[in-house]
């Protein structure tokens, strides 16, 4: 059932976190329609005060409580520090929460969060609401989503990395970290390493070495080290990759959530997922050539480099 007590079954979902623009509603409405095509019922929860129209229907919305705008007005307050007061209104109002989803018993939760990245790494506002949300029997994992773009870039891929981590250790949920819009990375240039290099968080020591040759970033070498083993020390953070438009893609982040938040599907859902999968080949964009697309940039750049060579 969608609404806690310990007494009653527990009820399962994921909080959808990460970054403005990692595609968090994008990510809720295309799992929520490949889980329907499953049978199983899914309704999506809006936690974001400033989706003041959302692209698709909510089962229950934060605007009904506190909008951004309102309190934007209200309190002379700016863009960030209103989101801020309205997460902690949430949090003072969670009587709120649970009525609203003493109406979804039997649902698989979908939690459409906020992208304010300190929402996630200090602030306690919705730490503390995921806390109630467990209070009432709710199994919840983070899926944490993040521009895959960043990879391209092994600066902000450092930068990405300590904030998965510090959003790891703070949220304290079972989490999986998503690589999002796989399908357009190869639009950002050349990975300097294989994908799995990036999704399994391999040896950084080489990421710092590519930093060094940057006259800019070998100033930082130290730093930048020092942080490579923070994280190496704490060796939790990965990447799922995803594209939402690729059905194995979604089925991988489904089962490593379902992993997490403890979920088990019967048989009526595991004979759809086979239809689903089945109906999926040759149909869709195939997943194996996303995964390989650091492999297209090097083929399709070191043929434009020879092109340009022969050229002259």
């Amino acid at each position: 059932m969608a609404e806690g007590g310990r007494a009653g079954a527990p009820a399962f979902g994921q909080v959808v976190i990460g970054p403005p623009g990692s595609g968090k509603s994008s990510y809720c409405h295309a799992m929520r329609d490949f889980l329907g095509r499953l049978g199983r019922s899914v309704a999506v929860v809006n936690l974001d005060p400033a989706n003041e129209a959302l692209p698709w229907p909510c089962a229950l919305d934060i605007g009904q409580l506190v909008t951004l705008p309102d309190v934007m007005a209200g309190l002379g307050l700016g863009p960030n520090g209103g989101l801020l007061y309205c997460m902690d209104y949430l949090a003072a109002n969670a009587d709120w929460l649970r009525d609203g989803l003493r109406r979804l018993r039997g649902r698989y939760l979908l939690f459409d969060c906020p992208g304010q990245v300190e929402l996630y790494t200090h602030h306690r506002a919705l730490k503390d609401v995921f806390a109630r949300l467990a209070e009432w029997n709710f199994r919840l994992a983070a899926v944490h989503l993040v521009d895959s773009h960043y990879c391209t870039d092994p600066g902000k891929f450092i930068s990405v990395l300590c904030t998965s981590l510090c959003t790891m250790l703070h949220v304290e949920l079972p989490h999986v970290n998503v690589l999002s819009k796989m399908d357009l990375m190869e639009q950002y240039g050349k990975l300097a390493f294989n994908l799995d290099y990036y999704t399994e968080v391999l040896d950084l020591s080489y990421l710092v070495d590519h930093l060094a040759s940057d006259p800019f970033f070998r100033n930082f070498r130290r730093l930048n080290e020092k942080l490579v083993e923070v994280i190496e020390d704490y060796s939790l953070v990965s990447f799922v990759p995803l594209s939402i438009q690729d059905k194995q893609s979604m089925r991988q982040v489904m089962q490593a959530v379902d992993k997490a938040n403890g979920y088990s599907f019967g048989d009526r859902e595991q004979r759809s997922l086979e239809a689903l999968m089945s109906a999926a080949v040759g149909a869709d964009f195939h997943f194996s050539s996303t995964l390989a697309v650091q492999e297209k940039y090097v083929q399709s750049q070191d043929k434009a480099v020879e092109e340009e060579v022969m050229d002259l």
